[in-house]
Formats: structure tokens, C-alpha cells, sequence
């Protein structure tokens, strides 16, 4: 499962509603007792991207920078990376000291060599740099990361379509149980002993009677696998079409609707800003069988309220033109809006259809 709150949901520049691109990704393990599962602090989790003003957007939520296992940034500019120099300062002003990975373009270990030497921050903390160019180029693969024997992360990059060099980031999700199947060993014979735990821990065994138990006839293995793709800017959805099979949600940007990139466009035929419409995205998740969508990084002419009879732009009008080529489950980003993702394999049918499920905001439950 992952949690994911959204900490800046503007394109370009920040508005009173709205900051920009930041996205906090929390890793939960449901087979984790519930004591830790309700303690937000004890949750990895990651950033996809790094607006300015992000850590001050992280002073509402209950996540711990001492928690942050990973740091995304899909493309070099500014409203999705100028917030990563404060941030990893306020990380070692708070008291970190385990290593941090840092999946990013090459240019950003450039920022961060210039701010380290301009204004002397000292990061006591190690930074495992991983750029997105050697994934990409294929002289690095997927960047696995293990929170532990049976949480496992993967993490995939897709080139985007943008002005600079912009990627996708997927992001796959593993957690394994190894469940004893006590009715077996019962029926076998076998009672309640230190044996069990052995067993449960992957060892073979002797019983007092010298039977040779094997592990593997009385475990039984469960895995559940959770993936999203959240997209940098871009102009193609489209190439995301394999980044996307299977996924259980896509995040991706809808700075416009279409009749405003259309006359964007128009206005001025030697630029493009090259950034989707909501009504191109829409159209590409239908056709891919994508069943969870949600739409984010909103031009600042669209306001947070939702009037489709509204002739100042707002999220009505987003809505409406994403709807206009898309029918499945839809959500319009809002800064500290949360969701749960769920990508268990019991689910039902009619549940599969709701792998993701809007939590409210984050700033609910400030204390």
C-alpha cells in the first residue's frame, strides 16, 4: 500500500492555495502490527520532486525527514526542484545522519555542488547520487531499494516530452508474508512448539520422533504488489504506455485545459510550453485501461473552486475536459490532499475498481 500527499499541486509559480510540485509517497506495509501502521513517523516514505517551500508544506503533515528514504526530481525546473537545497539543510539541522538517495538529473548534483560551496552547507548525512541519464542510457538499472527482508522498492524512469529533459518515475512496491499453516501441521501431528517458529523462519527441522520437516511444506508465501507512475511535465502522455501497464494509479500533470493550450499555442506558434491538456491525459488513460487517475500541477489561472457555469477559470472546467475523454476514477489534486493506494491481489472484483481511495486532507488532523 502507499499513502500519497500532495504537498504543492501549481504549475510554475505558487498561489494562495496552492504551492508548487512536491509529493510525498509513504511506503505501508499492511502486514505491519497496527501500533506502527497509525504512527505516521515510523512510515518510509519518498519525494517526488522538490518545489520551493516544500518543508515548510511538511510542517502540516506528520512526516519525519529522518524517515525520507528517497528523493525524485523529474526535471530540472525550478517550481520542481529549487525547495531541495533547504530541505536536505533542515534534514541535517534536525538531526540526520542515515544516508539519503538522491534519483535525479545530473545538473542537480551541479545545484548542489554550488550551494555546498557558495554558501558552506554541511550535509552530515551521505548522499547517493543516482542520476536519471545513466538509468535511462541503461549503465544503471532499476534502483531497488530494500526497507527490509520483505519490503522491497523498485523504482523505473521513463523520458518524458518537455522543455528540458523531463522523466516519469515508476514505482513498485513488494512486500512479501510468510504465513505458518498451523491447521497442516496440526493435522500432521505436529503440535505448538519452538519447532513452529523455526519452521515460520524458513528452517527445516527435526521433530523429537526424528520426522525431517521441510519449511517449504508448511509456509505459505504471500505477496502484494502496489505500483504508481507519477510524470514530470510533459506533452506525451503517450510515452507512458508501457510505463503504465498494470500500474494501479498515474499521476500526471494537467497544467490546461484544451482550449487554453489551443490558444496558448496559437498566440505564439514559436513557443510551446509543451504541457498536456487534462483532456489529453483523459484520453491516453482510457485508452490505456487505466482505471485510477489523478490530475495535478494546475496552471495559477485556475482557481481551487469548482463552478462549471464560472467564467473565471477553475478546477470545473479542468474536471470537464479530462471527463471528456476519460470515464474512469478521477481526482483534481489539491495541496495536502492524501489517497491510499492498494494493490493487493484478494481484493474483489468490484474492490479492484477502487484501488485508490481519497482520505481527505492532511491538514485535518494537525494537532
Amino acid at each position: 500500500m502507499f499513502k500519497l500527499t500532495f504537498l504543492g499541486t501549481s504549475a510554475g509559480v505558487p498561489t494562495k492555495q496552492r504551492n508548487v510540485t512536491a509529493l510525498a509517497i509513504e511506503c505501508l506495509n499492511p502486514y505491519a502490527s497496527s501500533a506502527n501502521q497509525q504512527n505516521s513517523k515510523s512510515h518510509p516514505w519518498l519525494l517526488i520532486d522538490c518545489g520551493e517551500g516544500t518543508q515548510q508544506q511538511l510542517l502540516h503533515t506528520k512526516l519525519s525527514l529522518h524517515q525520507l528514504t528517497a528523493i525524485c526530481i523529474t526535471h530540472v525546473h525550478g517550481d520542481h526542484c529549487y525547495g531541495l537545497p533547504g530541505l536536505l539543510a533542515s534534514a541535517a539541522m534536525s538531526g540526520r545522519r542515515q544516508p539519503l538517495t538522491l534519483i535525479a538529473p545530473k545538473a542537480i548534483a551541479t545545484l548542489l555542488d554550488a550551494i555546498v560551496l557558495t554558501t558552506e552547507l554541511y550535509l552530515p548525512f551521505a548522499i547517493d547520487f543516482i542520476a536519471v541519464e545513466d538509468i535511462v542510457e541503461g549503465q544503471v538499472g532499476k534502483v531497488d531499494i530494500a526497507l527490509n527482508e520483505q519490503h522491497q522498492l523498485t523504482i523505473d524512469i521513463t523520458p518524458l516530452s518537455h522543455r528540458v529533459s523531463s522523466h516519469g518515475f515508476g514505482i513498485t512496491q513488494n512486500i512479501s508474508r510468510h504465513t505458518l499453516n498451523t491447521a497442516k501441521l496440526i493435522a500432521a501431528g505436529i503440535p505448538a512448539s519452538r519447532l513452529w517458529g523455526s519452521l515460520q523462519q524458513g528452517k527445516d527441522v527435526t521433530t523429537d520422533d526424528g520426522r525431517q520437516l521441510c519449511s517449504a511444506d508448511y509456509v505459505d508465501h504471500e505477496t502484494q504488489r502496489t505500483r504508481v507512475v507519477v510524470a514530470g511535465d510533459n506533452d506525451s502522455p503517450e510515452l507512458l504506455s508501457a510505463a503504465v501497464i498494470d500500474a494501479d494509479l498515474l499521476v500526471h500533470e494537467a497544467t490546461y485545459t484544451t482550449g487554453v493550450l489551443t490558444k496558448i499555442q496559437a498566440k505564439n506558434p514559436d513557443f510551446d510550453p509543451m504541457h498536456s491538456s487534462a483532456r489529453l491525459v483523459g484520453e491516453f488513460a482510457h485508452n490505456s485501461g487505466i482505471q485510477n487517475l489523478i490530475l495535478t500541477h494546475f496552471s495559477a489561472r485556475y482557481q481551487s473552486f469548482e463552478n462549471p457555469n464560472s467564467s473565471t477559470p477553475n478546477m470545473a472546467h479542468i474536471r470537464a475536459d479530462a471527463q471528456s475523454g476519460y470515464q474512469g476514477n478521477l481526482w483534481l489534486a489539491a495541496d495536502f490532499a492524501q489517497y491510499i493506494v492498494n494493490g493487493a491481489s484478494d481484493l474483489t472484483n468490484n474492490q479492484k475498481h477502487d484501488r485508490v481511495q481519497y482520505l481527505g486532507s492532511a491538514r485535518d488532523h494537525e494537532k
